[in-house]
């Protein structure tokens, strides 16, 4: 439990810094004098002070951004929705109550304060210099200064003072902490009885009449209705359909080749095989002396007998990695070893032995054994893969400004994509029974949320028209409109009667089970002493065992002033489940550790108490959420969806 509340407070700052920190970034610099409220448009007030929708707005956008740049992947339609809008205007909310508990507490931030934490810091390592300095190149890449960057941080540093005083200073009574654990590791030796609706199935016999009744029942249509669906048409605009316009002219192909031969050159290789007498760079005049003069008496008595190179390098080579297997390097290319070993090992033929050659490690005896790689595709062997390349960089750059037209058109003319098809040349393509949600194995532009989201959008049904150009890839973008549109249904009873029957069969054995269940348990109560042949287990939180949860929570809730003690567990349609609780045993030992538990609860209280510390803070500062802002969640898209766009 505990563990959980650590993580899940980690989860919570996650969630803070993405929904608050963009409104200081944001409103930061200007301070809290600087708020002023636009009549007209405010959606929140604080101490008087007005929230504007263009703030609002705005801090949508700026959490929007920093999550596209933290998890490119993640796709931002996740925050355009109710939910997290008033996220957002809550945090704005937060910000403003904070700015203004700081400045009627007087609470400051000294300069001195200041250059302490950017000093001792490790979060702000990677933006000081050596010396302890701002690294302002670092700043400048983030789009700030290092006035910008103090003013920021001194503002941040006076805000957690506002909250420190009750965070930093919680502190968890023994009595209730010991509840709490008690609660998260006690164990309890329990017997459990289920009564399993299927084994009540066979009991059960619905009737003609109980099956009508149950279709009809509004709770229950839902579940015997045909989703809602439509026919479309749409048109994708991407690289590929841009690239069958392009041709790219034969001495165009010919510089791209010539620009780029390296490419097209297969690395040059070399196998060789060496001796080394080792003579550090650093090594006395007269060791490296010595060390040469053995390099070449070796030198002279392999060029009488080249072909004893693997012996002598085995006798003698001073390179452990390679003397055992007679010297040999195996292949490399340019850049793997030591510049002047490499100009020597190019510049031999096959079977050639080198001179002395001398590097910072000794002196070396190279013999060149082979030599593969450096030969160059020609332009003919490579020409299909320069155009496909060429025509892609061209598609590119075309792409960006006919998907401009594309937009365009496609609003312009809402009530056909077959202008924009012609104009573009793209194939108007149809589907059939298209759901609001991608169907199990749908590819392109009906496996994407966002354009399914689009196609069934207010306008689209109402009025047929085109959707927005949705980009639904990097350089693809679609639009589409409904042809027929069946909104969902409930089946005809007849087409539906085997599923309702077997549905209703479930709900009846289910309330046969529980009714056992109730039985077994009341007469349980009755006579305590009435043993049950089901095996006892230790259970805790910390344990679980084979106990499902919904078990488990009411067995460590039920009161046990007196043993047995029996308690009955309601699992809807599983069936149910009596428990006698026969034992009361201490914590269990393998999680019970008391400080880090004592630790980790007094943290978690500390959070509540700052939860409870900033609600007064809401109310004396006479927090208002305007109606407008209510709604204006809860509708449509708002001007945070239109700067995806």
């Amino acid at each position: 439990m505990f563990d959980f509340f650590r993580k899940h407070t980690r989860v919570l700052q996650f969630l803070l810094v993405l929904l608050i920190f963009p409104s200081f970034v944001f409103f930061g610099i200007q301070g809290y004098s600087g708020f002023t409220g636009d009549a007209n448009a405010t959606v929140a007030k604080v101490a008087g002070q007005g929230i504007t929708r263009t703030e609002w707005e705005t801090a949508q956008r700026e959490q929007m951004e920093r999550v596209r740049q933290q998890m490119p992947n993640l796709d931002p339609k996740m925050f355009d929705t109710p939910e997290m809008k008033l996220q957002s205007l809550d945090g704005l909310v937060r910000q403003r109550v904070m700015l203004v508990a700081a400045d009627k507490l007087n609470l400051v931030t000294t300069d001195d304060r200041l250059q302490r934490v950017f000093a001792a810091d490790a979060q702000f390592a990677f933006m000081r210099n050596p010396d302890g300095s701002v690294n302002k190149d670092v700043l400048s890449a983030q789009g700030m200064s290092s006035e910008i960057f103090a003013q920021r941080l001194r503002q941040d540093l006076t805000l957690r003072q506002v909250m420190l005083g009750v965070a930093g200073t919680a502190f968890a009574p023994v009595s209730a902490t010991s509840s709490a654990l008690d609660a998260m590791f006690q164990q309890r030796e329990v017997q459990v009885q289920r009564f399993d609706a299927k084994a009540s199935l066979d009991k059960v016999s619905p009737t003609d009449a109980d099956i009508e009744k149950f279709y009809k029942d509004p709770v229950n249509a839902l579940q015997f209705q045909a989703p809602e669906q439509a026919s479309v048409e749409y048109v994708v605009l991407d690289l590929d359909t841009l690239k069958k316009g392009i041709s790219v002219p034969e001495e165009d192909l010919r510089k791209y080749y010539a620009e780029n031969e390296k490419r097209y050159t297969t690395p040059e290789e070399r196998r060789a095989s060496h001796i080394l007498i080792k003579a550090e760079k650093s090594a006395p005049e007269a060791d490296r002396a010595k060390a040469k003069a053995k390099a070449e008496s070796l030198l002279a008595e392999l060029k009488k007998n080249p072909a004893s190179f693997a012996d002598v390098a085995r006798k003698n080579s001073e390179d452990p990695g390679s003397a055992e297997k007679g010297g040999d390097l195996d292949y490399f290319g340019r850049g793997a070893m030591v510049k002047p070993f490499e100009d020597a090992a190019f510049g031999l033929k096959p079977d050639e032995l080198s001179g002395v050659v001398e590097s910072d490690f000794g002196f070396h005896l190279i013999k060149l054994a082979a030599v593969k790689g450096g030969e160059k595709r020609s332009f003919d062997t490579v020409r299909a893969e320069l155009e496909t390349e060429v025509k892609t960089q061209l598609a590119q750059k075309r792409f960006s400004e006919v998907a401009v037209e594309f937009t365009n058109m496609v609003y312009e003319q809402p009530d056909s994509l077959k202008p924009a098809a012609d104009k573009f040349k793209l194939e108007l393509r149809t589907a059939q029974n298209v759901k609001r949600v991608a169907a199990p194995g749908a590819t392109g532009a009906l496996a994407n949320p966002k354009f399914l989201e689009a196609l069934f959008g207010a306008d689209a049904l109402r009025n047929k028209r085109n959707t927005e150009a949705v980009e639904i890839a990097p350089s693809t973008m679609v639009s589409g409109r409904l042809l027929q549109y069946s909104a969902a249904h409930q089946l005809p009873l007849a087409d539906v009667k085997t599923r309702v029957r077997d549905r209703l069969a479930t709900v009846q054995a289910a309330a046969l089970a529980r009714k056992l269940g109730e039985e077994r348990l009341a007469a349980l109560r009755a006579a305590p002493d009435t043993p049950m042949t089901e095996p006892a287990l230790l259970i805790s939180r910390a344990q679980p065992r084979e106990v499902q949860s919904t078990v488990l929570d009411a067995v460590l809730k039920a009161p046990v002033a007196t043993l047995p003690a029996f308690v009955g567990v309601d699992l809807g349609e599983q069936g149910y489940a009596v428990v006698k609780i026969g034992k009361v045993l201490g914590r269990d030992p393998v999680a019970a550790d008391a400080t880090r538990g004592q630790t980790q609860y007094a943290q978690a209280w500390g959070d509540a108490e700052s939860q409870a510390y900033y609600g007064a803070l809401k109310s004396r500062f006479k927090v208002e959420i305007k109606a407008d802002a209510l709604k204006a969640s809860d509708s449509g898209a708002s001007a945070a969806s239109a700067a995806q766009k």
